[in-house]
């Protein structure tokens, strides 16, 4: 499964959206007209078989000025609402999620079938070179189904039902999730938002009429004159609730036109991430079983029936239906079916294994070696931070030790590793590893990072960062950072003014020596990519370039500084990037130009490419990274950070391996 493919496809379906949505207006617009002058023609002629003029005398009430300014008001309508909608839902995949009904599920969760879904979440995160997505919950649904919800993978939740947790066995529960991963890196998320808002816009008009109808029921009984207005009211309501319901009409066709073959695309990426085409084949069988079969009931549920991995509602004509019927899903994930659903007794909170719960434990402590280097990504925002770098402007040896470090175990000590997982389960816990991270970095200036600590974060912060030392001591250098990836479920459940102190203290302890090392820069920057979407309002990257040559700068300086850290010949390994880019003309930049903070610019505007040009540049990076025939630590993590910062997994034929 080409992720990248499914991105441009994405962008495709939005351009197919905006064409539906458009001649739903526009259908909307000629209906409210037809509306409006058959009232007038009732009006001025109401008893019609008294020798009215009929559809003649109709058909002359209309104008193109009534017409168009019903149109113009109707669009505004829509546009309004669907903007408030738009509003409301790219908050991130927390506010769809909880206006679902949805809890969220804690790192330090006691119930077992919580905890199995958090670690299938965490090694999932690993498999798609993602950041850890926040979990949650819909505990008063029997059904099972999940859903996906989010503009960026740094937003982005996963939602499952408590149908699917308890009656869904651990590789199925797999499939499903890696199903909804596949959502988020497609770019399906952000389409599906966008989506729902502009559908609310349409079927707005069906809200007021039912407004307008419950108004004139209940203005029945009341003055004479009153009784007059509410009586129009109800056939006012009504006609607008006929028109809401065509509306709703077209909406269940532009659904269903947008929606279906990304669910075929999402089942085959859920076995790409699992290796296992068994896993969602059985939960889609499951359901197919299971008497509540995936329904949800939750208000909201219907409006976002598209996001859910399976239908929400019965229906009537699947003409309608967001999603392929079950048999076709299957068949293709599983040819050889029999035809026969997988039939269970339901279960009732019956106790989870241990071993089942715990399976992928040590996988998941590897989560997010791949965003090493995202701080690389991001230098808008917080500028008094790299006003105070110093000694690191351009990645030199030194700096380099910085993410390669002397040569120790590439994985943590046993004990180390198993008291630091469960210490940074929750926040306070999570925020001192990473507080503690830097402060073991520069152990000349410890004292005073704790003094910064005590001033700036809350109380009993340093006595928790104390405790942590010596285990965090232990970590190999390139277990850091996959250690706070661990803990980013713990930091989002910060409150934002705990996250802004939180971040506030993270500064004072990197100032504390009076200058800014590579990793400490990294530590902060990584942390802002992906809690800033979590608490902050920030501008997520626009796909703007479609051709190689108009990233040539961006692509120089980012080639430039990966060919310099290998052990081979700089040139050779520039030159061969060039070449597979069709960049021939590109010349290397010496090492003193290779400043980190254009480096950063240069993978921010990469970024903003299309799709389709972003695997060309990725492989055009591991071919400089191999040049020398080993692919060291630092140049692993710099490719697969640029693919973090892109929002994309690295293509399968990538071999970054060292």
């Amino acid at each position: 499964m080409d992720f990248f493919s499914q991105q441009d496809r994405a962008r495709r379906n939005l351009r197919r959206l905006i064409v539906l949505f458009s001649l739903a207006v526009l259908l909307l617009i000629t209906l409210v007209n037809a509306l409006l002058i058959a009232f007038l023609w009732l009006g001025q002629d109401y008893n019609v078989y008294a020798g009215g003029s009929g559809w003649r005398g109709y058909l002359a009430l209309f104008s193109w000025e009534r017409f168009a300014s019903v149109g113009l008001a109707v669009a505004a309508t829509v546009a309004l609402v669907s903007l408030v909608r738009w509003l409301q839902l790219s908050t991130g995949g927390k506010q769809v999620a909880e206006s679902m009904g949805g809890r969220r599920v804690l790192p330090q969760t006691d119930d077992p079938y919580e905890r199995r879904c958090l670690n299938i979440v965490e090694e999932l995160s690993l498999a798609a070179n993602m950041p850890v997505p926040a979990l949650y919950a819909l505990p008063d649904e029997r059904g099972i189904n999940a859903f996906a919800a989010g503009i960026t993978p740094a937003d982005a939740v996963v939602a499952v039902t408590r149908g699917t947790l308890l009656q869904l066995k651990r590789d199925e529960l797999q499939g499903v999730i890696g199903h909804e991963f596949s959502h988020i890196l497609n770019g399906d998320m952000r389409l599906s938002i966008r989506l729902a808002a502009l559908l609310k816009g349409i079927t707005f008009i069906g809200d007021v009429g039912h407004f307008l109808l419950r108004a004139g029921a209940y203005g029945v009984g009341r003055s004479s004159r009153s009784n007059e207005r509410s009586a129009a009211l109800p056939i006012v309501g009504l006609a607008f609730m006929v028109i809401g319901w065509l509306g709703a009409l077209a909406a269940g066709f532009i659904k269903a036109a947008i929606s279906r073959q990304k669910e075929y695309l999402a089942d085959a990426s859920a076995v790409q991430f699992t290796r296992d085409n068994a896993g969602i084949a059985n939960a889609l069988k499951v359901i197919g079983g299971f008497i509540p079969g995936s329904l949800v009931h939750a208000a909201r549920a219907p409006e976002m029936s598209h996001i859910f991995f399976g239908e929400v509602r019965h229906h009537l004509w699947s003409l309608f239906a967001t999603h392929p019927p079950l048999a076709e899903r299957i068949q293709r994930l599983d040819p050889q079916w029999d035809g026969e659903y997988l039939q269970r007794a339901e279960v009732r909170e019956a106790p989870l294994n241990e071993d089942t719960v715990q399976a992928g434990v040590g996988r998941a402590a590897l989560v997010a070696a791949a965003m090493t280097s995202a701080a690389l990504l991001d230098t808008d925002g917080d500028d008094n931070l790299a006003k105070d770098t110093r000694g690191a402007d351009s990645p030199s040896a030194g700096d380099r030790r910085g993410l390669d470090g002397e040569k120790k175990s590439p994985a943590l000590e046993r004990g180390a590793e198993t008291a630091l997982r469960e210490k940074i389960q929750e926040p306070l816990g999570a925020t001192a590893a990473a507080l503690g991270l830097l402060i073991v970095q520069a152990p000349e200036a410890r004292q005073q990072a704790l003094d910064a600590v005590r001033s700036h974060g809350i109380r009993g912060q340093t006595e928790f960062i104390e405790a942590l030392l010596p285990d965090l001591e232990k970590l190999a250098v390139g277990q850091r950072f996959p250690l706070m990836a661990a803990a980013m479920p713990a930091l989002k459940g910060l409150s934002t003014p705990q996250y802004r102190q939180f971040k506030s203290t993270l500064l004072a302890v990197i100032r504390a020596d009076r200058r800014t090392d590579l990793f400490e820069w990294c530590l902060f920057q990584l942390l802002r990519h992906y809690l800033d979407p979590e608490y902050l309002r920030v501008k997520t990257s626009r796909p703007r370039y479609r051709r190689v040559t108009q990233v040539r700068g961006a692509l120089r300086q980012v080639l430039s500084v990966l060919a310099h850290q290998g052990d081979g010949s700089s040139e050779a390994a520039f030159a061969t990037a060039c070449v597979e880019l069709g960049l021939e003309d590109l010349v290397l930049l010496p090492l003193k130009d290779c400043a980190i903070r254009e480096f950063s610019h240069a993978v921010s505007t990469l970024a903003d490419c299309y799709p389709l040009l972003k695997p060309r540049i990725l492989k055009a990076m591991a071919l400089a990274a191999a040049a020398d025939g080993e692919v060291c630590a630092i140049e692993r993590e710099l490719v697969i950070a640029v693919a973090a910062v892109m929002d994309c997994p690295l293509p399968d034929d990538l071999a970054l391996e060292a």
